[in-house]
């Protein structure tokens, strides 16, 4: 029990607040009330706000009971943490939608049984005008604004929304509502999940304890964000998510092995030792991770497949055994146009990029001269990048 509370306390984390009476009342027996609030802001779960889940996951196997909140109220506003600029809230309808696809995605990781789910608009659309200046007026203005982000966007005298003042007092009242022992959250979120402790005192509870997580970059060495298009999804095809971990620098495979995997914590030694060991290919080490990864959202059939169909395609040269067909009613096009076409750049200038950078192939010629003209015919076959190839067809398909 001590190893998996260490193990809990230490594995992936940024900073705890209060470590020593959080660690106290885990080796208590006593059970926790474990809170973790995603805003449905897109209709997918990247891998950085999985590593979120599992550590719920950890909580949950040793009895704790996970309240899953889902902002579907709270999404109207948008989260500003860690933004450089004021986020728009989305439509009702988009938040349902977005809402309903992430409990599969919730059930890759955690027995939804045993999970307390609820929605923020049960109790945010109960609160009257009345209440909400009581809440607010325990709060300056000058202390919500000290927060960094929009510290940076005052000073750069550039728009800070009132609805975006008020999310983290939201987020904080989600606190005082479920009651919540521990709130879980990435880094970016440490103002917000502090304001829960200062409402639940306010409310005379017990301050909740913090876990923040440390953040997983994105494919680019971002941050990883949706916005961004930097993400592996929980939810990618297994070929898909292959190619993408596959696609990763090497400087980042150790943190996507501490953060995303579920390898034993002891493991993760030899894993560095292998990275500063110059006899051993990185590649080698990455195409574990990603075999790992793959068979943790899609089982060890689709893992051992989709390692199989990268080395085809990458290291014997050939083309994948699926491909998709796309109808071209045309029988000639301009390279560029015919990428962005596809749906294989978003625009003009990302294609004319990738062509001239050798990214782009037709029947496995590569295509760097921009203004070339592309003669379609029946199974011409591109590719662009590592991982989108399509094969075109004259004929028009059928649905």
């Amino acid at each position: 029990m001590d190893e998996k509370i260490e193990e809990i306390l230490n594995r992936g984390t940024e900073r705890i607040i209060d470590r020593e009476n959080l660690k106290n009342a885990l080796l208590s027996g006593n059970k926790l009330r474990i809170k973790l609030g995603i805003d449905p802001t897109g209709p997918l779960i990247h891998l950085g706000r999985a590593t979120q889940l599992w550590k719920l996951k950890a909580f949950q196997d040793l009895g704790h009971q996970i309240v899953l909140i889902v902002g579907d109220f709270t999404a109207q506003i948008g989260d500003p943490s860690d933004k450089p600029e004021g986020r728009k809230g989305l439509d009702e309808k988009i938040i349902k939608a977005n809402a309903k696809q992430y409990l599969d995605q919730f059930s890759k990781v955690l027995n939804l049984k045993k999970v307390e789910l609820r929605h923020n608009s049960e109790w945010l659309k109960k609160v009257d005008l009345k209440k909400f200046l009581e809440i607010a007026n325990n709060f300056s203005v000058q202390q919500l604004i000290h927060r960094r982000n929009f510290f940076e966007r005052w000073k750069n005298k550039e728009p800070i929304s009132l609805s975006e003042i008020c999310y983290p007092l939201m987020q904080g009242y989600d606190s005082v509502m479920i009651k919540a022992d521990v709130e879980l959250g990435g880094y970016d979120q440490l103002f917000n999940l502090k304001m829960g402790r200062i409402m639940q005192r306010l409310y005379g509870q017990k301050p909740q304890d913090i876990i923040t997580l440390k953040m997983l970059d994105g494919l680019d060495g971002r941050k990883m964000s949706t916005s961004w298009g930097n993400v592996v999804n929980m939810l990618d095809k297994p070929n898909d998510m292959y190619g993408k971990l596959m696609s990763m620098k090497d400087d980042m495979i150790y943190s996507y092995y501490e953060l995303c995997s579920q390898i034993p914590s002891e493991e993760l030694l030899n894993i560095k030792k292998k990275l500063e060991d110059s006899t051993i290919n990185p590649r080698d080490i990455k195409a574990e991770l990603a075999k790992h990864l793959v068979e943790l959202y899609n089982g060890s059939k689709a893992a051992e497949a989709a390692q199989a169909e990268f080395d085809n395609i990458f290291k014997n040269k050939q083309n994948p055994t699926e491909i998709r067909k796309l109808y071209c009613p045309k029988k000639e096009y301009n390279i560029i146009d015919l990428i962005v076409g596809l749906e294989f750049a978003s625009s003009k200038s990302e294609a004319k990029r990738l062509i001239e950078q050798g990214g782009v192939r037709v029947d496995g010629e590569i295509i760097k001269d921009t203004k070339s003209i592309i003669q379609v015919k029946e199974g011409l076959i591109v590719q662009a990048g590592r991982l989108n190839f399509a094969q075109l067809t004259l004929k028009e398909l059928r649905p």
